[in-house]
C-alpha cells in the first residue's frame, strides 16, 4: 500500500538526479507491432528479486504448456504504477500486472482494457461471488483475472493470548471490552504504526463498511457520497471509541515496529494485512491467529471483508489478444498461483480449486476467511482514486488522531478536496 508521499518523493529524486527522463514503462513497453501470434508480452510490477524469481517460474510453466514464446516487462513498483496511464495508452504489453477494485475499475471505463467476460465464463468457477464483483467493471463485465490476496483483519499471538485467557470479541462492544482489560493487564490493546501514511486507512475500511455496509462503502469511495453527513460522521465516532485502546504515538511509528510488539507479547492485537504481519512472524507463523473485525451494526453483520486482490489484466491494445487470453487463463489455475505462493506463505492463491494440502494453518484459515466473505474490499488506496487515498484520506486521518475533538474540521477538509478529485 504505497502512500502518494512515497510517490512524491520518489519523483521528486527522479528529477533531482536527472533521472526523470530515463525511459520507463510507457517508454518501454513490448506490445509493439513487432508482437507476432506465437508470442505474448508481459508488463510486470514483481520487480522485488524473491517475487520477480516466482512470476518467471510461473511464466517458464505457461510457456511449457502453451509452446508459446513470451517476453517480460518488469519495471519498479513504484515506477510502473505511476506511469501506468500513459504505458496503457501508448504501446502496451498485452497482458500486465494490476489489481482488483476501483483501479480496475478505472481503466476498464477508460477504454484502455479488454473485456474478457467470455473468458470468464471458462474460468468462472474457480472464483467467489465477491472475487467475480471485485473482477466486474462498471459495465457490468468482467476485466480481471484474480491472482492471490491476502485478508486485513485482527492479528494476535496464540501463546499471549492463551496467557491471559483472552476470547475473541464478537461485536464491537465486545472488542472495547477486551482491549480496556488488555490494558489492565499492562498490554497496549491496539498496536498501532502510522509513519509509513497507509496502514490507519485500514481502520477506516473496517468501521466504515461495519456501520454502513459494503454497498455505501464503495459508493463513499467513489466519491458519491457525503463525505460530511451523518453516516461518515458515525464512523469517526466509533473510531473514537477505540482510540483509548492505541499504543501511544501511533504517527511517530511505523507499522513494522508496532507487529513487533504483538510478537514480543507486549502488545495484544493489530489491525494490519497478513502479508504484512506475517513478515514479523516469519519464525513464528503457528503462533499467528486473527478475527474478522467485529459487528457493528447487525444488518450488516461481518458479511464485508477486506483481501486485497492482485491479478492481471488484458490491455486494450494488445497485439495478441488470442496469447493474451490464453496467458490470463493459465494465470487462473491452481498449478500457476501455487508455483508464485511457494515464495509467500502468508497470502493465499485466488483459485478456489487450489489443492490446501500444502498450505500452513495461516493460510487455510485466510482461505476459509475469503471463501465466506459476501463482499470482498480491496484496501482503502486501490478502492478509490489515488490522489485521494494520498492526499485526502491521509492526511485527513492523521489529522483525527492528533486532534480527534476536531472532526468537524477533518471532515470538511476531506469533502472539499473530494468534491475537487472526484468532478474531475
Amino acid at each position: 500500500m504505497p502512500t502518494l508521499d512515497r510517490r512524491t518523493a520518489l519523483k521528486a529524486l527522479l528529477a533531482a538526479t536527472g533521472l526523470a527522463a530515463t525511459p520507463g514503462l510507457a517508454a518501454c513497453g513490448s506490445g509493439a507491432a513487432g508482437s507476432d501470434a506465437k508470442s505474448v508480452t508481459f508488463g510486470s510490477n514483481y520487480s522485488d528479486a524473491v517475487p520477480r524469481q516466482a512470476i518467471a517460474a510461473v511464466l517458464d510453466g505457461f510457456k511449457a504448456k502453451s509452446g508459446l514464446g513470451l517476453s517480460i516487462n518488469t519495471k519498479d513498483h513504484e515506477t510502473f504504477q505511476q506511469q501506468i496511464n500513459n504505458y496503457l495508452q501508448g504501446h502496451p504489453d498485452d497482458v500486465y500486472t494490476w489489481f482488483a477494485g476501483y483501479r480496475m475499475r478505472f481503466f476498464a471505463a477508460k477504454g484502455l482494457a479488454t473485456d474478457i467476460s467470455d473468458l470468464w465464463g471458462q474460468l468462472g468457477d474457480n472464483y467467489t461471488a465477491a472475487q467475480r464483483e471485485a473482477s466486474t467493471g462498471d459495465d457490468g463485465k468482467q476485466y480481471f483475472v484474480p491472482f492471490y490476496s491476502y485478508p486485513w483483519a485482527l492479528f494476535y499471538s496464540k501463546s499471549t493470548w492463551s496467557k491471559h485467557g483472552y476470547q475473541v470479541p464478537k461485536t464491537f462492544d465486545e472488542l472495547i471490552a477486551l482491549g480496556t482489560r488488555m490494558r489492565a493487564d499492562g498490554l497496549v490493546a491496539l498496536a498501532a504504526g502510522q509513519s509509513n501514511g497507509w496502514p490507519q486507512l485500514g481502520t477506516f475500511d473496517q468501521l466504515n463498511f461495519r456501520t454502513n455496509g459494503y454497498e455505501f462503502h464503495k459508493s463513499l469511495m467513489a466519491g458519491k457520497e457525503d463525505w460530511k453527513g451523518a453516516k461518515v460522521r458515525a464512523v469517526f465516532d466509533n473510531w473514537k471509541r477505540l482510540l483509548p485502546l492505541y499504543q501511544d504515538n501511533a504517527l511517530g511509528r511505523k507499522w513494522e515496529e508496532a507487529a513487533q510488539g504483538v510478537l514480543a507479547g507486549t502488545s495484544g492485537m493489530m489491525l494490519i494485512g497478513s502479508q504484512q504481519i506475517g513478515q514479523q512472524f516469519a519464525k513464528k507463523l503457528d503462533d499467528l491467529d486473527f478475527f474478522a473485525f467485529p459487528e457493528i451494526d447487525p444488518s450488516f453483520g461481518t458479511d464485508t471483508v477486506e483481501a486485497p486482490i492482485d491479478g492481471f489484466m488484458l490491455s486494450r491494445k494488445a497485439a495478441n489478444l488470442d496469447g493474451g487470453r490464453k496467458l490470463l487463463a493459465y494465470l487462473s489455475t491452481p498449478e500457476a498461483q501455487l508455483t508464485y505462493l511457494k515464495s509467500d506463505p502468508t497470502s493465499i492463491a485466488a483459485s478456489s480449486k487450489v489443492d490446501e494440502g500444502g498450505y500452513n494453518e495461516l493460510q487455510r484459515k485466510c482461505v476459509e476467511f475469503v471463501r465466506n466473505a459476501k463482499h470482498i474490499t480491496q484496501f482503502l488506496d486501490r478502492d478509490t482514486d489515488p490522489g485521494f487515498a494520498g492526499d485526502a484520506m491521509t492526511n485527513g486521518i492523521n489529522s483525527f488522531l492528533q486532534k480527534p475533538n476536531e472532526v468537524d474540521s477533518v471532515l470538511s477538509g476531506i469533502a472539499e478536496q473530494a468534491k475537487s478529485i472526484f468532478a474531475k
